[in-house]
């Protein structure tokens, strides 16, 4: 199986079949990772095609000292946040209201036992920034260097608000055992 910088050089020679394959990778784990900042999984997907868009139309500006999972996430952080900047400005509660419902379908999509159903409705509570560093941390198993890349942050500040969000995160838990037990 060919690695990402394999993949990527046979796209650059004019392979569009790996170009295919790159798409095929990562869309899934893309259209996840926007739809945290978005809360549309419809408009997670289509900010994702505009991520492999740009990558098509922009395919000589990625650097092969980074690797391409980073880059991609780059791209989509960039996309989703450029979307919610433009939105908010127009957002109503109902909206907003949508977006949660339309989520929590998402829910269901996702995680099919109960146990990573519960786990998944207490991230969503914490803040977009934790529910960042937690995904990209602990799902999709990043360096705390490639997290700080991807989120523009430094590496200390990337442990610190890790180290933050998992902290809140143990508390929302308890918080809810505590509900059950009593």
């Amino acid at each position: 199986m060919e690695n990402d910088k394999e993949l990527y050089k046979s796209f650059l020679d004019g392979n569009s079949e790996s170009f295919e394959k790159i798409v095929l990778k990562y869309k899934d784990s893309i259209i996840y990772f926007i739809s945290r900042y978005t809360k549309d999984i419809d408009i997670a997907e289509d900010i994702s095609q505009d991520v492999f868009v740009y990558i098509l139309l922009n395919k000589e500006k990625y650097d092969f000292n980074y690797s391409l999972k980073t880059y991609l996430y780059i791209i989509a952080k960039s996309r989703a946040i450029n979307y919610i900047k433009k939105e908010s400005k127009v957002v109503s509660f109902d909206e907003i209201e949508k977006f949660c419902s339309e989520d929590e379908e998402l829910e269901e999509k996702i995680f099919k036992d109960n146990k990573a159903t519960q786990l998944r409705k207490h991230i969503k509570e914490l803040k977009p920034d934790y529910q960042a560093i937690i995904y990209l941390l602990d799902i999709e198993e990043y360096g705390y260097s490639e997290v700080a890349e991807i989120m523009n942050k430094s590496v200390i500040q990337i442990k610190t608000l890790a180290h933050n969000a998992r902290e809140k995160l143990k508390k929302v838990c308890r918080k809810e055992s505590a509900v059950y037990e009593g």
